[in-house]
């Protein structure tokens, strides 16, 4: 738990011939201090205060932003270029992170299991950085690229609608399945579909769900940064930099392989 100190000074007035009370009555977590004194002076009451953050922090002892006031699922206060200052951008910055979070999930889970059939030999598929370059016969790369830019930009539409008036999308023309989703807040669908087990269906009591699932959103995010990386250097999948290290732990790591990369 991180503890935040501070210190008060109390000066009360003495005389020769009085001798000073404390009249301070001691308070949980403060510890008062006396210096003795002498005629003519002035005795000095320290008092040290001892305050718990009770609130967990990206930094033990940092005090978060006044506007990161801990009702935002993770949050733990980490804004250091202020981008959250704004309310209702701080609304849309949450939106952004989720969807992120998501993709990259999404990709972690798309790109270990590609890499996984490839080398075990189950499937001839490309490694995922060049899986983009196939050339399909049911299709060129043109048509496709259209046809995905239209289903995307429909769902990023309608999700933005959505933000901008929650609950307006959950009724429509689109073929009658808006029920099927059954949106329980702006970023959070649910539904059959999107939520078949039934997780959070009372997405007010659903924190913990929620801190869940963008804390492993949020590592999701940072290995796909890794594998970026791993790609450019090793020009392999990360199931073969995994391969290669079991063989020789060792002698196969990290610090090894920037190091050839650089020589």
């Amino acid at each position: 738990m991180a503890l935040v100190v501070g210190r008060g000074f109390l000066i009360q007035p003495c005389s020769s011939s009085f001798i000073c009370k404390n009249i301070y009555k001691p308070l949980s977590g403060v510890t008062n201090t006396f210096w003795p004194t002498r005629p003519g002076t002035t005795r000095c009451l320290t008092r040290t205060v001892v305050r718990a953050q009770l609130r967990p922090t990206w930094l033990p002892g940092l005090d978060p932003p006044p506007y990161l006031d801990g009702s935002l699922p993770g949050d733990f206060g980490f804004d250091p270029l202020g981008l959250g200052e704004d309310p209702e951008s701080l609304k849309w910055y949450v939106q952004a992170e989720l969807v992120h979070a998501r993709f990259a999930m999404l990709g972690i889970a798309g790109i270990l299991l590609t890499d996984l059939l490839r080398v075990t030999g189950i499937s001839n598929i490309p490694v995922w950085y060049e899986a983009g370059a196939v050339k399909f016969k049911f299709a060129n790369t043109q048509t496709l690229f259209i046809v995905q830019l239209i289903l995307m930009g429909f769902v990023e539409t309608k999700r933005y609608m959505d933000f901008v008036s929650p609950g307006s999308q959950a009724e429509g023309p689109f073929f009658g399945i808006e029920a099927a989703f059954e949106g329980l807040e702006p970023g959070y669908p649910g539904g059959p579909l999107l939520n078949p087990l039934g997780l959070a269906k009372d997405i007010t009591k659903s924190r913990d769900w929620k801190l869940k699932e963008i804390k492993n959103g949020r590592l999701a995010m940072v290995a796909m940064l890794g594998i970026f990386v791993q790609a450019s250097v090793t020009h392999v999948g990360p199931i073969d930099n995994l391969v290669e290290h079991l063989s020789n732990p060792w002698h196969k790591t990290i610090v090894q392989t920037l190091a050839n990369s650089g020589s």
